[in-house]
């Protein structure tokens, strides 16, 4: 069974940085696509990042410039590295994963960003 678990969030002032990461388990094969979205209280989920198997990115562009996205295929793991982090970035940010089928969510880690 594949479980996508996120880590790394938490409290941080406005500026700063944090980063993300998501370990993909119950699966030998890296997947397709991974991405990260987020959700902010009282709003749908939206994209943030994504990136396949060999390397093409796609960004949200409210964080380009800021949020890079990275994945090691041999473990099956994705990150993202968020610097100049905004009020407006917090949110419960989850991992998703995708071949060609349906797709895989994490629960989520909560980033919170004050001013």
């Amino acid at each position: 069974q594949v479980q996508l678990v996120e880590s790394g969030g938490g409290l941080v002032q406005a500026g700063g940085s944090l980063r993300l990461s998501c370990a993909a388990s119950g699966r030998i094969f890296s997947f397709r696509v991974m991405g990260w979205y987020r959700q902010a209280p009282g709003k749908q989920r939206e994209l943030v990042a994504t990136i396949t198997r060999d390397g093409s990115i796609n960004y949200a562009d409210s964080v380009k410039g800021r949020f890079t996205i990275s994945r090691d295929n041999a473990k099956n793991t994705v990150y993202l590295r968020m610097n100049s982090l905004k009020p407006e970035d917090t949110a419960v940010y989850y991992c998703n994963a995708l071949d060609y089928g349906p797709d895989y969510w994490g629960r989520g880690t909560q980033v919170t960003v004050s001013s």
